[in-house]
């Protein structure tokens, strides 16, 4: 039997056991003009233009403290992703996924993790990226250059590595509006670290 990975979440027969995901409807009515709300107003909450956003270096500093090559930097546009960012003012609200950019410099790796209520997409944008994914003792891995994309199921831990010369730059979409924080690997000394 394959050891459980460090803060694995609880499952029962409904699915997770504790779950905070709102319900569809309460969801599905964050998504609509307020009562009272100009359409404008509306309108221009769900716009995140690039000039207002800025480089989150400190979103997985908790990483790149334990080892420098694990530094990069997300630029959240919807939702705060699975990084552990509790709340972002400037982003659209998430309703069903969450939508980022991540900047990874020459060299340096997303350690590996995995994620086990959604699936997690990587879009390249710049660079070349190795993505190394790994199920029940099973590993596979695959090169993606500009303009790549793969989709990681839940349940798979996955890798990514920038294999270039130059920062690679991917966007990154996670399939919930408030994701459960990434599980690392059995052993993994990341597990340990406090965000």
């Amino acid at each position: 039997m394959q050891e459980a990975a460090a803060n694995q979440p609880q499952f029962n027969h409904h699915g997770l056991l504790d779950a905070t995901i709102a319900p569809e409807a309460s969801i599905q009515a964050s998504m609509l003009q307020a009562p009272g709300q100009s359409f404008a107003d509306w309108m221009n909450s769900r716009v995140a233009s690039f000039a207002t956003r800025r480089y989150d270096w400190d979103a997985l500093k908790f990483q790149a403290d334990f080892d420098p090559k694990y530094r990069r930097a997300q630029m959240r546009y919807m939702g705060t992703g699975g990084t552990g960012v509790a709340q972002d003012s400037s982003v659209v609200p998430a309703a069903h996924h969450t939508f980022s950019t991540m900047v990874i410099p020459a060299g340096h790796i997303g350690p590996s993790h995995i994620h086990y209520d959604v699936e997690e997409s990587f879009f390249i944008l710049r660079g070349s990226m190795r993505v190394v994914c790994e199920k029940d003792g099973q590993r596979w891995e695959v090169l993606l250059h500009e303009r790549d994309f793969i989709c990681i199921p839940p349940g798979v831990y996955r890798e990514e590595q920038n294999v270039g010369e130059e920062d690679a730059l991917m966007c990154v979409m996670l399939g919930s509006a408030n994701p459960i924080r990434p599980v690392y690997p059995p052993g993994s000394a990341l597990s340990k670290l406090k965000r």
